[in-house]
């Protein structure tokens, strides 16, 4: 049987970690600091995943791109401010686990898609239990917002993968996958309700430790 290297790719917030206290402060203060009103909780989330652009073009469609700028300024200033004042979000419970099941299959290989900056994930990554774990990374500052498929399509091209599969708590990340032609496995512990994200998924899962057993039902040759 011709052996095939599988990308297994993973968004970050929502997925691999909580980092849902540091978006909600960070929003609270960029809206704070150019007098707009706060959206809801839910709203706020049901953004992430995408780049900061087209995050606040969804919140605020009435602003001009100029305000818009000034809230991703906002934003990335608490963010940055955040990182150095208060604990790092944590990993979601079975993350290591599983990432440590997925490392020891000869076949695949780990990957990142994010809606997070460059700057944003090397501090994520700078902690010592996901250091040199993914072996491609894709970020905002490069590519289209998803739904876009150029993280993808890129995350594919630089493993050399054959196929693969998009791990992700939203829509956007399912909807990623599929233009980009990878299977998709939603988790339902994110930022988006487990219902939404199984319209564009292959499967949904409640538990890391439940990843490789679907994973493995992906494709006949697992």
């Amino acid at each position: 049987m011709t052996w095939l290297r599988t990308l297994i790719l993973f968004d970050v917030d929502g997925t691999l970690i909580d980092s849902q206290a540091h978006i909600l402060k960070s929003m609270e203060f960029a809206f704070s600091a150019q007098n707009l009103p706060l959206p809801s909780c839910d709203d706020i989330l049901s953004i992430v995943g995408l780049s900061l652009f087209e995050a606040f073009d969804q919140l605020c469609p009435d602003a001009d791109e100029a305000k818009r700028a000034d809230l991703v300024t906002s934003y990335k200033d608490s963010f940055s401010a955040l990182r150095e004042t208060t604990a790092p979000s944590p990993l979601y419970p079975g993350a290591l686990a599983c990432l440590d099941l997925l490392q020891g299959v000869e076949s695949f290989v780990l990957g990142i898609a994010t809606g997070k900056s460059r700057r944003g994930l090397d501090h994520v990554l700078s902690n010592p239990d996901l250091v040199g774990r993914f072996a491609t990374e894709q970020v905002a500052d490069n590519h289209p917002s998803k739904p876009h498929p150029a993280m993808a399509l890129q995350a594919m091209a630089e493993t050399g993968a054959s196929r693969g599969v998009m791990i992700g708590d939203t829509s956007f990340d399912m909807k990623m996958g599929r233009a980009a032609g990878l299977k998709t496995i939603g988790v339902s512990w994110g930022y988006h309700a487990a219902s939404v994200v199984g319209e564009n998924a292959d499967r949904v899962i409640d538990h890391f430790d439940r990843l490789l057993p679907e994973i493995q039902t992906l494709w006949s040759d697992l």
